[in-house]
């Protein structure tokens, strides 16, 4: 599995890679350096539109796709509150003060922190915390830096007829709790990926479908997608 860092996070520059596209040009320069000529692009949140144009510009090298709680077209719109917050709370000159923040309360009060960000990934507001779960995102967000690399997300969009041209077998996995990339983006890939499944969840942790007990089944599907078995999502099925 290899997982490059896009445009803009760790040490990948963002000169000259803004627009999805570019990434995904850049990520398949890589590939063709380590002559791997076949893969499975797996698209997760904001990455989902750089998965979409790999997708699309390379249909001989990738043998499937998959959309987990991935936007799929203009994410946030330049009149929203969370953009402006998102401005000046992720401008690079202050992301770094910010997540030094998270990192030091989420050591020093993890509960507190696990539940201040849980509503920013579900709707599902009536969740208690368990241990296991709230150690699982700390854990995670310890190693979260988002430098330029968000509010370049934040600003992309893509051609929506590009979705038009994916051929690949395609799995969207997405949460109709999902607070931070709303649902709809899941039933647009839908809509518009002719070679395409959706599997509809109704988890806890609705963005972060990886978390909790009721990951096993989401995980599970995504496995039997890439052995090839029949999904359930092929009979309508909501996973709860």
């Amino acid at each position: 599995m290899i997982t490059p860092s896009r445009p803009g996070y760790g040490k990948t520059q963002l000169t000259g890679n803004r627009t999805p596209k570019q990434a995904a040009a850049l990520i398949m320069e890589l590939l063709n350096q380590l002559s791997i000529t076949s893969f499975v692009v797996y698209g997760v949140s904001a990455g989902g539109l750089t998965a979409i144009e790999l997708a699309s510009n390379y249909p001989s090298k990738v043998s499937k796709l998959i959309l987990a709680s991935a936007i799929s077209k203009k994410w946030v719109d330049k009149e929203e509150k969370i953009y402006k917050t998102a401005k000046r709370m992720f401008n690079p000159r202050v992301e770094k003060y910010v997540w030094g923040m998270v990192r030091l309360f989420s050591t020093i009060f993890p509960k507190m922190i696990a539940k201040n960000f849980y509503p920013q990934f579900s709707n599902k507001l009536s969740h208690k915390l368990k241990k296991d779960d709230v150690d699982e995102l700390i854990s995670a967000m310890r190693n979260y830096s988002s430098k330029n690399g968000f509010l370049n997300d934040i600003d992309q969009s893509i051609d929506e007829e590009i979705l038009t041209t994916i051929k690949c077998p395609t799995l969207i996995i997405h949460s109709e709790n999902d607070a931070s990339v709303p649902f709809e983006h899941a039933l647009h890939s839908s809509k518009m990926i002719e070679n395409s499944r959706i599997v509809t969840l109704n988890n806890k942790w609705g963005h972060l479908f990886w978390i909790g007990t009721d990951s096993i089944e989401p995980i599970t599907t995504t496995i039997d997608f890439l052995n090839g078995k029949a999904l359930a999502s092929e009979s309508n099925k909501i996973i709860d």
